[in-house]
């Protein structure tokens, strides 16, 4: 390998952008580091610095990658979202983006469908039961709803007679709203589980109606990224053919 090939080796942090444009899903360290590994012992030679590089120093070059891209304004930015990164355009760049892409119509759940999937979301794993008793109505349809859009997913059975199922959120769902961990979710601290049932449903029925605010917002952000275009052709597919089963 010539002295001129070695002398335009990228730098780690530009090796991380790469990742983070090709990839199709978000990427953990741990997978960007095996993709490094591969490259190092495949080519050799000088490329093989690059199998050696640390967790700590992906992490660092990623760090740099956010900064540089949040100074130069070039409305891209990388976000942390399930615990691991994504190339994303700037939210405030989304209706351009959704322009560009004619995309008229955002994906829009239901207010039924967001609102289950509020107490879903913060009382985790739950009853179906106990989202019946919030909302006041059956929520079997819409549960069959979000399951098939891969936002809400049977946990486990309870230990209660008949062993009913628990419900809880997906990968997917932190990947649409751009969250990182449920604990992220604004205002879970004020929904404890451990507060007493009739003191957990009053503050629950209460705070509903700022929780679905919040969901819509981080839903309709989420809406605006060029990175999610697919997911929501899919979800969009999902309530299309929901509706066309419950007409038949």
């Amino acid at each position: 390998m010539s002295e001129s090939t070695v002398d335009v080796l990228p730098e780690l942090k530009q090796i991380v952008g790469a990742l983070l444009f090709a990839a199709k899903e978000p990427l953990t360290v741990k997978r960007m580091r095996k993709a490094m590994i591969e490259t190092g012992n495949g080519y050799g030679g000088p490329y093989e610095q690059y199998a050696k590089a640390t967790d700590k120093q992906i992490e660092g070059a990623v760090e740099q990658l956010m900064e540089d891209l949040e100074k130069a304004k070039v409305g891209l930015e990388v976000a942390l979202v399930a615990g691991a990164y994504r190339l994303q355009n700037d939210s405030a760049c989304g209706p351009f983006v959704r322009a560009l892409l004619e995309k008229k119509q955002t994906m829009r759940l239901s207010k039924p469908a967001l609102e289950t999937l509020a107490i879903v979301a913060y009382r985790q794993p739950c009853l179906r039961s106990e989202i019946e008793e919030v909302r006041g109505v059956s929520v079997d349809a819409v549960l069959r709803k979000l399951i098939d859009m891969q936002l809400v997913r049977v946990v486990k059975r309870s230990e209660l007679p008949g062993r009913p199922w628990l419900f809880g959120t997906t990968q997917k769902f932190l990947e649409h709203f751009g969250i990182n961990d449920i604990n992220d979710l604004p205002g879970s601290q004020e929904l404890k589980r451990s507060m007493p049932a009739e003191e957990k449903k009053k503050e629950t029925t209460e705070d509903l109606p700022e929780i679905e605010k919040q969901l819509k917002e981080k839903s309709d952000a989420a809406d605006s990224d060029a990175s999610m275009a697919a997911l929501d052709e899919e979800i969009q597919g999902s309530e299309d053919n929901g509706e066309k089963k419950s007409e038949s």
